[in-house]
Order: C-alpha cells, then structure tokens, then sequence
C-alpha cells in the first residue's frame, strides 16, 4: 500500500483542485454519461485519450488495447462497441493508432514473444496484405509508420463491419467511423481521410442483412 500512496495524494488534490473551480463538479459527472465519441484506442500510456481530444471525462467512451485492433471474436470490445452506440447513443466513432507503436513494431519483426504474438498476427496479416508497398520501405521506422496507417484503416473497416455498427445504420442512427493517428513527437493528430457512415461504403460480401 506504501507504494500506492502517492497516488492516493495526487487523487485527493486532484478531486479538491475539481471542486475549487466547480463545487458541482462531481454531482454532475455522477449523475450522467452522454458522449458524442467513443474512441477505440491503443494500451500505450502515452496515448490517453481524453488529454488528446481536449475532453472532459463524461465526454468521450474509451476502449484500448495493443495496438488499438477491432477484432471479430474479441468479445471485450464488441461489448464496448454495443454499449456505445446502443445505449450511449455515440455519433462518432474514432479508431486511433500512433506512430511509433510498439504492437506494430513488433509485427513487422519474426521474434517470438510469447501470448501476444497470437494477438500480434492480427496486424502481420495487414502487413503480408500490404507486402509490397511495406517492403519497399527501407527504414524500419517509417516502415512500422506506414503499417500504423494501415492498421488504423483496417480497424475502420473492421468496426464497419459488425452487424452493431450497421443495425445502428438500419435503424437510421447518425453514426460515422473515423480513423486517425497520433504523433508522439508533436501531439497531434493526422486523419487518414477515411470516414463511414453507411453500409454502402463497404465490401458487399460484410454487408450484413437482418
């Protein structure tokens, strides 16, 4: 517990320097969630979502993982997709990568490195999609760059993809799937241009019918 103190310490300043400036802070934030974004981001802690956006908590749904991946059988984040456009009623969802990733790095390597290389062969398919354009590339940086861009664009249309994002469409729901990334070096974000707001912009074949 020793260790944790400092934490509880930054804690209690931080709630008392939130009432200071606004004594109804907490009642408010305590009696309603109702974000416009859910963002679906990587674990990297030096990606936290809300200080990015320049949002309040209560204004933005996060989910995070390595490497910021969608994934069909992943039951953890298609339960956060569901609540967020169900239940929360997002219009925006935002699938951010960053530059500099070390999920994406290790996918453009072939060292072993346990559990999460099973996790990692998600974004080697990417890559082996993209072989040419990613091998062409001679510095390794750049290269693991270009593969966040990818990987960011094939999360977009993976989300895309779910019978959540597209009933939400059928049912006329405003909702728009966006993908981007952030840089370390600057703190800013880049849009890749991509942005889905109806089954008619993706593939046939993952078009969904009820």
């Amino acid at each position: 517990m020793p260790n944790l103190e400092k934490l509880f310490e930054n804690n209690r300043n931080w709630a008392k320097g939130q009432l200071a400036d606004d004594a109804d802070y907490f009642r408010r934030l305590s009696s309603l969630q109702s974000p416009q974004f859910l963002w679906i981001g990587c674990s990297d802690s030096r990606v936290p979502a809300n200080q990015i956006l320049g949002l309040a908590p209560g204004e933005v749904f996060v989910h995070r993982n390595i490497a910021n991946l969608v994934i069909h059988t992943d039951m953890n984040c298609l339960s956060v997709l569901q609540y967020g456009v169900e239940v929360l009623q997002v219009q925006d969802i935002i699938v951010c990568g960053h530059y500099g990733c070390g999920g994406v790095r290790a996918a453009c390597e072939n060292a072993q490195l346990g559990l999460i290389d099973n996790w990692l062969r998600n974004i080697k398919d990417t890559y082996s999609r993209h072989w040419a354009e990613l091998e062409g590339i001679e510095d390794i940086m750049a290269r693991s760059d270009r593969l966040c861009d990818l990987n960011v664009l094939a999360q977009v249309h993976s989300v895309s993809h779910t019978t959540i994002v597209q009933n939400a469409w059928r049912r006329g729901q405003p909702l728009a799937v966006h993908g981007l990334v952030y840089s370390l070096h600057d703190g800013l974000l880049r849009d890749l241009a991509v942005r889905i707001t109806s089954p008619d912009q993706i593939e046939d074949i993952y078009t969904m019918v009820a």
